[in-house]
């Protein structure tokens, strides 16, 4: 191998090397160009934006918008490097409001395609149309266009052999373009969008449209009744959105969609509250559906700390973690307590012991429907399940406080398996693990004296001294009242020392010194009550799980009953405390599918 030769003479780089340098930041991929293309017609206040791919984007990248367009002059401007209606001075960096700002994208495009850009404004009877290849202006010139901007690049990187050989399959670019696509579908709802390959319509997204709207253009509607409204505003601060319901799991984060002040971005701590907020639900390993929205001041959100800002920074983190936690809690159990309620505690009370349940339904009837209290009625012009056997059963129901159950009706239709469940509800057939069940009924029941201070503590024969760091003593101390509140007997002995005499009682013979060290661990990055609920939830999570019912134990029928009727009104009745699921349903519309009964 032969070395270059050093060359110590430093010399200012030509402005044709400057902007394929450039390039290779801005653009490695044809996503990357249908990425900028967009915000800028976002930018523009375009209503409508049309996408046309070809070759998967190494032959065209086609964008066309409605937005205000450009003079001649701007649109000579506005394809040199730095050059920007976005940002006029350094102050404005700290409280950019658009998507784009720094001025180098178009011409970091031109400098590796052939670059068409042709756009009007409205005040303008022509428009004026560019010609650019591999960097360099070939042609201006006067044309009649539509309102609005269109670009067309073709033959990406034709004149950086080495880039274009590092290029997937069109097929393998073409599922990136896709993805960005539904990216900014789904930031600007409002936005009416198309995608066509090879001419052919992927996507026709209407105009006006709100975010459910839009989840179920591009999800299906059955989607769409597997997520939940989210909406936490805490003044400074808005979070909105829609959250995935536990079940609703992947083994990737793909369908995860932050935007924060309507741009495409995330953040480390973000990535953390949304494991805290789910810690209990989905199992490790997979990760939760959501699309949520951060609003707040510009001049709180940092977007100049990554090359093609897909990450930010957060003026004030504690704020931002603390309410995605808040709010998706609140969705997922919407029956918690508020963040900031500290009742005393009542008389305490032991938790209770696991009843004596048997699995094997012994005196399982002729199919008899149950119609369980709280939970949703049959509507008036809803025929009886005699006319229907897909129909809700008639009958007194206390429709006050009606939780979201996940079946209006349902009836036992026996066992498979010496352990599962088999159940006909008023949307199709479901398989219910009672161990998976009794264990979530459990751990809400435990979870819910713990928020309510009414744990009972336990004394220890013999009181440890907890030598800690100065670090992780600061943060306990900090916390104290509230540790002592939650059932330790925990006082301050000086220097980074505590006294331990007592723990809460669920905790069994668990090292209290580990424990603590666990609680100083997490409590400064939970905020709130997530740093100290999470050491709480795993181990409530096992006692829960040790309590529940086993599969060599014995159901009796009214048995089966309280626990379906207790798990239709639980918080979260479709996951155990690990994230497995209590229930695997299969609706009626799949089974016609199934069985060839389609229309």
């Amino acid at each position: 191998m032969v070395e270059p030769a050093f060359n110590p003479r430093i010399q200012v780089l030509s402005d044709h090397v400057a902007n394929k340098i450039a390039a290779g930041e801005v653009v490695d991929r044809p996503a990357s160009v249908l990425k900028e293309l967009i915000e800028n017609a976002i930018d523009a206040r375009a209503t409508q934006i049309d996408v046309k791919i070809g070759g998967g984007g190494k032959r065209l990248i086609s964008i066309a918008d409605n937005g205000h367009g450009m003079d001649r002059d701007n649109a000579l401007l506005a394809v040199e490097r730095h050059a920007t209606s976005k940002i006029s001075d350094v102050d404005d960096i700290e409280r950019v409001a658009t998507l784009g700002f720094r001025g180098e994208a178009l011409a970091a495009i031109a400098s590796v395609s052939r670059f068409t850009l042709t756009t009007r404004p409205q005040h303008l009877d022509a428009g004026t149309e560019l010609h650019i290849t591999g960097g360099k202006m070939s042609d201006v010139k006067e044309v009649g266009c539509p309102v609005g901007t269109s670009f067309q690049i073709r033959n990406l990187f034709f004149n950086v052999p080495a880039r274009r050989k590092f290029l997937r399959s069109d097929q393998t670019e073409l599922t990136h373009l896709r993805q960005m696509f539904l990216v900014y579908a789904l930031s600007h709802p409002e936005v009416g969008m198309t995608f066509h390959v090879e001419d052919r319509p992927v996507y026709t997204l209407a105009a006006g449209a709100s975010l459910l709207d839009r989840l179920g253009e591009l999800f299906g509607n059955d989607y769409t009744r597997n997520v939940r409204e989210v909406n936490e505003d805490r003044g400074q601060i808005r979070l909105t959105g829609y959250a995935g319901m536990p079940h609703v799991q992947r083994a990737d984060r793909s369908e995860q969609f932050i935007f924060i002040n309507g741009r495409p971005a995330s953040a480390p701590l973000i990535g953390y509250a949304l494991n805290e907020a789910y810690h209990t639900f989905v199992p490790k390993g997979r990760f939760p559906s959501v699309f949520l929205f951060l609003t707040m001041d510009p001049e709180w959100v940092d977007v100049n700390v990554h090359p093609t800002k897909k990450e930010v920074r957060f003026r004030h983190p504690d704020a931002v973690r603390d309410i995605v936690i808040a709010g998706l809690r609140r969705v997922l159990n919407p029956g918690e307590a508020p963040a900031e309620t500290h009742s005393q505690p009542e008389a305490p009370s032991a938790v209770p012991a696991a009843p004596t349940l048997r699995l094997r339904i012994e005196d399982l009837p002729a199919l008899p429907m149950f119609n369980y209290p709280r939970i949703t009625p049959r509507q008036e012009d809803e025929p009886p399940p005699a006319a229907s056997p897909r129909a809700s059963v008639e009958g007194p129901v206390d429709t006050e406080n009606v939780p979201k159950a996940p079946w209006s009706w349902c009836r036992v239709l026996g066992q498979v398996g010496g352990l599962y469940v088999v159940m006909e509800t008023s949307d199709g057939l479901v398989l219910m693990d009672p161990h998976a069940a009794h264990e979530r009924l459990m751990f809400e029941r435990f979870m819910k004296r713990l928020l309510e201070r009414s744990l009972r503590s336990q004394g220890l024969l013999t009181p440890e001294t907890i030598e800690m760091t100065p670090a992780d003593a600061a943060i306990v101390r900090k916390q104290l009242p509230l540790l002592q509140s939650m059932g330790f007997g925990l006082s301050d002995f000086g220097g980074d020392s505590f006294m331990l005499d007592a723990m809460p009682d669920f905790l069994g013979a668990a090292s209290g010194q580990s424990v603590v060290f666990a609680i100083a661990q997490t409590l400064e990055q939970g905020g709130e009550r997530g740093g100290t609920e999470r050491w709480a939830e795993e181990r409530i999570a096992k006692a829960a799980c040790r309590a529940a019912v086993k599969a060599n134990d014995k159901l009796t029928l009214q048995e089966i009953e309280q626990l379906v009727i207790d798990l239709a009104a639980a918080d979260m009745p479709y996951t155990c405390p690990h994230g497995r699921p209590t229930l695997i349903f299969m609706g009626f519309k799949e089974l016609d599918r199934k069985f060839g009964r389609t229309l």
